[in-house]
Formats: structure tokens, sequence, C-alpha cells
């Protein structure tokens, strides 16, 4: 643990990808499809009941919320005096004529209680925003969002529904790069939350429409998970890993200064493997890399494997055991501490990957 931390200034970590959920029992205005309540949907209901038991909320009736939050507050104590994580709003799914799918809503948590939770405890958390560019009202959105502190805007096209290479996103866009608000995209397959379930509006190649506009874009988990049409080939061209998709793109010199990735969930067990690797050996990109736990997640035991990781040769056999210590007292220190000690021939991530304040914080313009 003490080396994880040599070469770290803790004031600048701030964790870019923890997801703020609940009930809405505290009046927080939060909501949850139906399903996420009934025994008749199990996949549903066992996604909320995985996503409050990692955040140790499962069980308080009637005070989930305010758990959920608190056990926040628990983790962050357990880590060195500065770091903050980024509370991410997740806005509802709309369709096409910009009305509100309440069918196609898994989950909505508002801006304004990510806004008054960051607010209530600043020594703890910074917030994002999450606008649906279909609104009538995004740009006053977004300027709502920015005057209130926003560090970022949140997407997840595959559940919100909407697609990133739409011309109607363009004033959304425009608006963005204005405020100097960074976008933070999920690409590639999603299937924690339930949606419109639209995979294909996840391809990373429908980011270039942002990007061109000057928006400054986050992959989040840099589209490590499923595959996506290769569009650069055409609307038929073939099927290739979303991943390579987003290293195309990194690669790319106009994408500099604008393109990034976020390297949360890209431990798990489903993700795992040349992605992770290549990532880490790639010290060309670390400098847009930012961290992130994607928080329940890392709570979440089942989808995470030391052993594994281990065995793919990534991780030394002697840090192991010390890490499924750390991972049973608190997930989030046991996130930085394993991607610290990740190693792929002989390369590990740089400290500046997890110093991801400075680009929260860049000016606008």
């Amino acid at each position: 643990m003490q080396s994880a931390w040599q070469g770290i200034d803790a004031r600048q970590v701030w964790d870019s990808h923890v997801h703020l959920v609940g009930i809405g029992d505290s009046g927080s205005g939060i909501e949850l499809h139906p399903r996420m309540h009934s025994l008749l949907s199990p996949a549903q209901f066992a996604r909320r009941l995985f996503f409050l038991n990692a955040g140790c909320a499962h069980e308080v009736r009637g005070d989930v919320d305010r758990a959920y939050i608190e056990r926040m507050h628990n983790l962050v104590d357990g880590m060195r005096g500065g770091v903050k994580l980024l509370l991410f709003a997740f806005e509802r799914a709309y369709r096409e004529d910009g009305t509100p799918d309440a069918g196609n809503t898994g989950l909505h948590v508002p801006d304004a209680y990510a806004r008054d939770t960051a607010r209530a405890h600043p020594a703890y958390f910074e917030w994002a925003a999450s606008i649906h560019p279909y609104r009538a009202d995004c740009v006053d959105a977004a300027e709502w969002a920015a005057r209130n502190g926003a560090r970022a805007v949140k997407w997840l096209p595959a559940s919100m529904g909407m697609d990133p290479a739409a011309p109607r996103c363009d004033r959304f866009y425009e608006a963005l790069a204005r405020l100097g608000l960074p976008l933070i995209v999920h690409a590639g397959e999603e299937r924690a939350v339930l949606g419109a379930d639209a995979q294909d509006l996840g391809n990373p190649l429908r980011l270039r429409r942002a990007l061109a506009l000057g928006v400054r874009v986050v992959v989040a988990h840099c589209g490590s998970l499923g595959q996506d049409r290769d569009l650069d080939r055409g609307a038929g061209g073939p099927v290739v890993d979303s991943f390579e998709l987003f290293a195309r793109m990194m690669d790319e010199p106009r994408h500099a200064g604008r393109l990034f990735g976020d390297i949360s969930a890209v431990t798990q067990l489903n993700r795992a493997g040349p992605a992770l690797a290549r990532l880490i050996e790639r010290k060309d990109w670390h400098a847009r890399l930012l961290n992130g736990s994607d928080y329940p997640l890392p709570g979440v035991m089942p989808i995470f494997s030391v052993d594994y990781l281990v065995s793919i040769g990534l991780l030394a056999a002697a840090a192991a055991p010390v890490l499924r210590e750390i991972r049973a007292h608190n997930p989030l220190l046991f996130d930085f501490v394993l991607k610290r000690t990740l190693r792929s021939n002989g390369k590990a991530f740089a400290a500046g990957v997890f110093e991801t304040r400075g680009f929260f914080e860049r000016a606008r313009g």
C-alpha cells in the first residue's frame, strides 16, 4: 500500500467514474424502473441488489440513499487525505421526438441531487451532470450545470437512447465546447443498466462528431468490452473489437488533446486481458488516460478475480493475498492499489493517470 502511493499527490486524485445510486427514499428524486424491484424480472432485480449490496446500503430500510453516501465517506476516509470522488448523475432515456421514455429508463439520478450531494460534502465529492441531447432544453441544462459546478457530463448511449453521431447533437456539443465541460461516454457493450438496449450507439466511432466540434471526450472503460461495426469502412464495414476502434482514434493526430479514455472497470474479468495489457504498455497514451473505479462495481465480488490477473501475467502472485485482504476492507482502495501494482512487460500505469484533478479543473475555452 505504501508503494502504491509513492509518487502520487493525493490532493490531485479524483476518482473520475463513480455512480451515485439509491432508491429515492431521501427525497433525492432517484427513480428505478419497476422491473428492478420485481422478482418477475430476476436479472434486473439482481442488478439492484448487486449495486446496493456493493455500496453496503441494501438492508437499511428507509435510509438507503443516506447509507450509500455514508459508505462512500468511509471508503474515502480509508484513502489518503485529499482524494475525491466524481459522482455521476444519470439521465432518463428519451425518444427521438425529445420526450422522456419511461419504459426504457432503468435509472434516473437527477443532476440536482448530484449537485446537492457534492455541495453538502465538498471534502469528499465533485459531481458530473447527465443531460440528454434530444431534450429541447439541453443547452439551458448544460449552462445550469456549469454554473452549479459540474465538472463533466456523463452519457450511456445504449441505455439512454442517444446517437452521438446525430446532427441533432451539434447544438449540445457546441455548448459543451463553449462551457469547457468534458463529455464522459460509455463505449462498447453495456451490461449493467436497463434501458433502450441500442448497443450500436456505444460505438466509439460515433464520437467523432463531438470531437470535431471541439468537445473533450472521455471514452469510459476505453471501449474494452464488446464489438462494433467499423463505420470508417462504411455502414457495412466489418465488426471488430470496440477497443480496436478506440485505439485507432487515440492514434489519430487530429484527436490529440481532445480524446481521452478512463480506465474504470478494465480490470474486471470480462475486460482484463489483451486490452488491459496494451493500456499499460502504451506509455504514449498515459497522459490521456484517467483513472476511475466504476464504484460500486469493485465491491461486486464475482466480477473481479485477482487470481485471474496473476494467471495472465499482469500481477505478481505475491501481491494477491494483500489485494484480497484490501478488497474485503475497502473496494476503492483495492481498485487503486491493484491498478498501481499491475505490470505488463515491465511497464506500469504512470502516476499521472491517477492524478486527474487537473483535467477537470482545466480553464474553460
